[in-house]
Order: C-alpha cells, then sequence, then structure tokens
C-alpha cells in the first residue's frame, strides 16, 4: 500500500523529507557558521559532528549554494593581524546611469574590499558609490583612491574617504 486517498501520504512523506532537508540545512549553517573546522578535510569533520555521511553535507551545501540560501563560501581574513590597519571608506558621487558600470570595475581593484551603490541623501550627502580600501597606512588608502579617481576620469564629480578608528563587528549573520 503506497498511499492514500489521493495520494496524501506520499505528499505528507515529501514534506517530511523538505523538513528534515530544511531542518539538515540549519544545523550545517550553524556548525559553519564561526569557521570552517582547520582541518584537512572540514566538510568531513562538520559531517561527524551532525552524525551524517560527508556527502549529506556536500549535497546540502551545494544546494543551498545553488539556491542563493548560501551565497558563498570564502576566506575572511582578519586584515589588522595581516598588518593592514588603515581602512577608508571612499564615497563617490558619479552620475546614476553609470553608477553600476563604474561600481563593476571600481569592485575589481586589488585593494577594494567592497564597493556597492548607496542612496543619495540630499541636500548633505551626494555620494551614492561606496568604496572600501585598505592599507598599511593612510597613505596606501590615499594611493587606491588615487588609482580609483584616475579610473572614473570625468565621471567622478566628487569624493572623500571615511577613515575607520575602529573596529565595531567582524562577523556575519549568526543562528543561535
Amino acid at each position: 500500500m503506497n498511499g492514500g486517498v489521493d495520494g496524501a501520504v506520499p505528499r505528507r512523506a515529501a514534506a517530511n523529507e523538505r523538513r528534515s532537508g530544511e531542518d539538515m540545512d540549519r544545523a550545517i549553517v550553524r556548525a559553519a557558521q564561526a569557521g570552517l573546522p582547520r582541518v584537512p578535510r572540514p566538510y568531513h569533520a562538520i559531517a561527524e559532528t551532525l552524525g551524517v555521511a560527508p556527502e549529506v553535507v556536500l549535497e546540502r551545501m551545494r544546494a543551498m549554494l545553488a539556491s542563493g540560501a548560501i551565497r558563498r563560501i570564502g576566506v575572511v581574513p582578519n586584515h589588522y593581524r595581516l598588518g593592514w590597519t588603515a581602512n577608508g571608506m571612499t564615497v563617490w558621487d558619479v552620475d546614476d546611469a553609470r553608477v553600476d558600470e563604474l561600481g563593476v570595475r571600481i569592485g575589481a581593484l586589488p585593494g577594494v574590499s567592497h564597493c556597492y551603490r548607496r542612496p543619495r541623501r540630499l541636500p548633505a550627502w551626494r555620494y551614492n558609490l561606496f568604496a572600501m580600501v585598505h592599507g598599511r597606512d593612510r597613505a596606501e588608502c590615499e594611493s587606491q583612491m588615487s588609482e580609483i579617481a584616475a579610473l572614473l576620469g570625468d565621471a567622478d564629480r566628487a569624493h572623500d574617504v571615511l577613515y575607520s578608528t575602529r573596529v565595531l563587528k567582524k562577523t556575519g549573520l549568526r543562528f543561535g
């Protein structure tokens, strides 16, 4: 017997499987959110912690990446410990029609860790493109800002830099 009227049992089983997958996804995210274990096979270590086969963890991670539940898996270095102690948020006033195109080009520069568009807050704040630069000192940040200005050329209507004075947060979203 494989189901009741209108296949109710198989639907219920599918819902339970989906719920189990969601529960497993949450467990994997909780296990990995503070950083992957520093071992040769980190996903195997997570699988062991969760009591499942490594293939389950790898399959669920691939599915979460494909669905967008996880955007990326990457290294997040502590740039302060690496000697990059000057950090400047460069802000730029560029034509809204070109901000996306220019942002992609700026974001590809080696000294830029992130680059994004933000709404203007006129009249007090005219800037719509932000790019975080890092250096060993402010002179390095200024050099990178000059490189961005050169890349922008005439599209740079105005710019400024806001330097970090302390670290407020160095983690992403954490699930309990």
